[in-house]
């Protein structure tokens, strides 16, 4: 199943599920005007084609302890296989570390990190750059979330 096969039942099941993936199949078959046995059959046609990839429940950072994003941008000192496969082992054993990017332009990676604090994002710095030699690692910390989806555009 590719996005050009997606009918319009596809994709508002999708959009209804990237909102709340707790609805029944009935729940989401009414909302679309399927029988709940063809919207069943269509959720388990895009699992199984890896179009929805997994179910999740969305989480309150500042509940759980975890309110300060911080925007952390580094610049690595190497670019070999041994230091990216240390460098991808150490961040996604840091719990912190809620999003992991590759880079084109002036930096080599951006990581998403949720801490509970500033020392606490000092103590998770301070961990990186025990396990990982960089050239270069700034932060900076997120004021305002202005808008958080995970939720693409269908």
């Amino acid at each position: 199943m590719t996005p050009a096969e997606l009918d319009q039942f596809d994709k508002a099941i999708l959009r209804i599920l990237q909102r709340d993936a707790s609805l029944s199949v009935e729940t989401i078959a009414d909302q679309v005007a399927l029988s709940r046995n063809a919207c069943w059959r269509r959720i388990k046609a895009m699992e199984q084609a890896g179009i929805i990839t997994g179910r999740v429940a969305l989480t309150d950072p500042a509940k759980l302890g975890c309110p300060l994003e911080v925007m952390v941008m580094i610049r690595a000192g190497r670019h070999d296989a041994d230091w990216l496969d240390s460098f991808h082992k150490a961040v996604r054993t840091m719990p912190e570390v809620v999003g992991a990017y590759r880079m084109t332009g002036d930096l080599d990676y951006l990581l998403r990190v949720r801490v509970a604090d500033v020392p606490a994002y000092d103590a998770f710095y301070k961990r990186v750059i025990a396990r990982i030699p960089l050239s270069d690692i700034s932060a900076s910390f997120v004021m305002e979330e202005i808008k958080e989806t995970t939720a693409l555009p269908i």
